[in-house]
């Protein structure tokens, strides 16, 4: 039967007071989008201010020829005394189509001291003398003027017998700003016309990007959507595969359902294997009742259906028992389950070996335990205990009678103990070494109901060790026999 079809996930209504949801392409196109902003910005700027001072400098070259065209109209008269006199009318004209250039002609001693104007055509009558600077920006009319200051400047004009010390000039010329303002708004204009055009063209080339480039994201979403209990295939389109970003999603992706098919297979089966193991006591149980209300009995017969369902009973809650027992251990590995204190490993071991002593010597088995301490480990003593136990029994029966039994602490490696179960029986097939851990699973091919016991034994000892942060795995001994060993963290 095919798989179901499996539609993608659409955007669903964010519940109220949950967090909303954020769209990483959005996030990715806001991003590319404000940073080439951002750089045009920079561009922009960066280009008006190298355009306003190269401008700048032009301008104060032609503002300081000018105030030195003023200062060449200053001359000498023709007749005694020789005074100076301004000619107005060589005047350099204004750049500006509407507002005037103003000029302010001093006079000074050698030593610049009483000064005196030759010539003004000035809207202020007050200037700051006594301002060093070269250049400085004045609102004159309502209007932005540069103004140039040149000091200490000669008469360009020379008459014979003149007294000295000869004057020198001080020149104030001003000039509007406005053609150079308007030069540099009108080439911020003409690259921000063009920058911002580009911009809209780079932020619609930016979505088809993130967009095309997100596609094989989105391929994989429809892919993992598509996983069902029945569906388990997994297959990323060839463009997914070969993005070097998607790869190790891809590789998380396929571990991630290999691990959950392997769960969701083992959950079957143990389903199966449990109302297979629940269905052989339930049925002799029903057989036996049966039997006896077919026809009337003597006593001592229904006293031994009795017995006999008694046992089965016993066999039913005993395999209840282990896997309610199994369950609690895998409540333990939860991440959110609590960390338990330290307890003392040896001791577990010894009241485990106590437990089982009896039995081992019904059948002439010695067990032997090293004297090995100090090591704590932080799990519950009584879990522990039984994963001991649940190894001890196996051993003992594997062992022929006569064996011998050695369990060891020592430590592997620093923060680590491991703990050895070493048995003198027959050793472990090679095709069963990784799977004796199982859930009911038994090496034996029979299914005996004295020997064979349930399979579950091994699993709760697995499930105990991995809920303690340890491991468990089986191996043969060079010698014979088999040793079944754990490696648990050291508190």
């Amino acid at each position: 039967m095919p798989p179901e079809p499996h539609n993608y996930p659409g955007p669903a209504a964010v519940p109220e007071g949950a967090q909303p949801r954020i769209s990483l392409s959005r996030r990715l196109i806001a991003g590319v989008w404000l940073s080439q902003l951002f750089l045009a910005l920079a561009l922009l700027g960066l280009g008006v201010f190298l355009t306003r001072r190269q401008l700048l400098a032009a301008f104060d070259t032609d503002l300081r020829s000018r105030a030195m065209a003023v200062a060449a109209l200053v001359r000498y008269s023709e007749r005694r005394p020789h005074n100076l006199k301004f000619d107005p009318t060589l005047l350099p004209p204004s750049r500006h189509r509407r507002l005037p250039n103003f000029y302010y002609v001093l006079k000074s001693g050698e030593n610049h001291t009483d000064m005196a104007r030759i010539a003004a055509y000035w809207p202020q009558v007050v200037l700051p003398v006594l301002n060093r600077a070269r250049f400085m920006n004045l609102r004159l009319l309502h209007h932005n003027y540069r103004v140039i200051v040149l000091r200490r400047l000669p008469v360009l004009d020379k008459e014979a017998n003149l007294p000295h010390p000869l004057p020198r000039l001080t020149i104030y010329y001003a000039a509007p700003l406005s053609p150079l303002l308007a030069q540099v708004e009108n080439f911020a204009l003409y690259i921000a016309v063009p920058s911002g055009l580009l911009l809209l063209l780079a932020a619609g080339l930016t979505v088809w990007g993130i967009r095309r480039g997100l596609g094989p994201l989105r391929g994989l979403a429809h892919e993992a959507a598509a996983i069902s209990d029945r569906n388990w295939s997994f297959h990323p389109a060839p463009e997914a595969v070969a993005t070097a970003e998607l790869t190790p999603l891809i590789a998380a992706l396929e571990a991630m359902l290999e691990r959950l098919h392997g769960s969701f297979l083992r959950q079957r089966q143990f389903l199966s294997d449990a109302a297979h193991e629940l269905k052989t006591p339930v049925t002799i149980l029903k057989t036996t009742l049966q039997s006896l209300l077919q026809k009337p009995r003597e006593a001592d017969e229904y006293r031994q259906g009795m017995e006999q369902s008694l046992e089965d009973l016993d066999r039913l809650q005993a395999l209840l028992e282990r896997m309610l027992r199994l369950a609690r251990v895998e409540q333990l590995s939860a991440p959110a389950a609590p960390r338990p204190a330290p307890v003392n490993l040896k001791a577990t071991c010894a009241a485990a070996v106590a437990r089982i002593a009896g039995w081992a010597a019904t059948r002439g088995i010695q067990i032997t335990q090293d004297d090995s301490d100090g090591f704590q480990v932080a799990a519950g003593a009584d879990d522990l205990e039984q994963l001991w136990l649940n190894l001890l029994e196996n051993a003992v029966k594997f062992t022929p009678e006569g064996g011998l039994i050695r369990i060891s602490l020592q430590s592997p490696r620093p923060g680590w103990v491991r703990v050895s179960v070493e048995d003198t029986g027959p050793g472990i097939a090679a095709c069963d070494l990784e799977r004796i851990f199982d859930r009911f699973y038994r090496s034996e091919p029979s299914r005996d109901r004295q020997t064979g016991g349930f399979g579950l034994g091994l699993a709760i000892a697995r499930g105990v060790a991995e809920a303690a942060g340890g491991k468990i795995y089986a191996q043969n001994r060079p010698t014979g026999g088999a040793s079944l060993n754990v490696e648990l963290p050291l508190s």
